[in-house]
């Protein structure tokens, strides 16, 4: 008989202290922390990505943190195949697994078991490129439209990329892009009693304070110099890691596009209603336990959340 290792997964927007409550809980219950980040995976992209330092991290194991180089491209599904094996992994350490971050998707691919579509094919893709630019538009999409009805009639014509990609898929697996992409975002799955799905918040006007005060910290931190750094190095302002918020933002300014004073209204701006809808997304979801952190604190949360996870442990299995 072995005792069962609980899954701490803690939710929340932006600015609201997640990753120090993750910090707190690994040191009290021998925790290692998996980052649901889709920006903290990026090396260099530190300050933007509000990238916990070595000293918040408080000796505390970190995975999916800080190993991806910013050209590479990041899927959700590569973070679920990735996330299920680290929570092995950990708990077979007789460690506990804590999932912390606020990319939406990414928690539900692992709590909710969401399928997503294997891995495409170079040479398929070049194939229906190739297709396209011979016979045009209104053939490629004739082509997805007999194999694949549903995704075509979701995408427009002239959306070349997704038409191929749907197409490779098929051609790949056999099965229709639609049907693989299985995934409802309305329904929410029972989860086993040994997760302990965690939410923290706060009055929206203290989730705004908190954010504008932090984006005034990244400027002053150096935000704008580290994003100056990355384009010197070579990487394009058009890869994806760099149309995140907070880098896209820096880049407007670098380029002359808006002022100083402008750029940092406009990053408070969009981060404000990226907490909006991190909240509307985590709201909807039954099965997370909220707490206010204005009206627990830190060690409150960390204390009843770890003698949780002890009367999980003592179970037998």
């Amino acid at each position: 008989m072995s005792s069962i290792q609980p899954l701490v997964i803690i939710i929340g927007p932006t600015a609201v202290g997640k990753s120090a409550l993750g910090v707190e809980l690994a040191l009290a219950i021998g925790g290692e922390i998996i980052s649901g980040d889709s920006v903290q995976v990026y090396r260099k992209l530190d300050i933007g990505s509000a990238k916990p330092t070595k000293e918040e991290q408080k000796g505390v194991q970190h995975h999916l943190l800080d190993f991806l180089d910013p050209s590479q491209p990041y899927t959700v599904a590569l973070f679920q195949t990735q996330t299920e094996q680290l929570i092995k992994a950990i708990k077979d350490r007789a460690k506990t697994p804590i999932i912390v971050g606020g990319t939406g998707l990414y928690i539900r691919s692992v709590t909710d078991g969401f399928s997503f579509p294997e891995k495409g094919s170079d040479t398929v893709k070049q194939k229906w490129l190739a297709y396209a630019h011979q016979n045009g538009n209104e053939k490629l999409h004739s082509e997805l439209d007999a194999r694949d009805q549903l995704s075509a009639t979701k995408l427009h014509i002239n959306d070349t990329a997704r038409i191929v990609r749907a197409l490779e898929v098929f051609e790949i697996t056999g099965k229709p892009l639609s049907s693989q992409r299985s995934y409802n975002e309305k329904h929410y799955s029972e989860l086993d009693d040994s997760i302990i799905y965690i939410g923290l918040t706060a009055p929206r006007e203290i989730i705004y304070e908190r954010i504008n005060k932090r984006c005034e910290t990244m400027i002053e931190s150096g935000l704008i110099e580290e994003t100056e750094n990355l384009l010197r190095e070579g990487y394009s302002p058009k890869i994806k890691s760099l149309q995140t918020i907070g880098y896209r933002h820096a880049i407007q300014y670098l380029t002359g596009k808006v002022t100083a004073p402008e750029m940092l209204r406009l990053l408070q701006r969009d981060t404000r209603h990226f907490a909006k809808r991190q909240l509307t997304w985590f709201g909807r979801d039954p099965r997370i336990k909220w707490y206010d952190i204005t009206t627990h604190n830190l060690a409150e949360i960390v204390n009843e959340i770890a003698n949780t996870c002890r009367e999980i442990q003592t179970r037998v299995e």
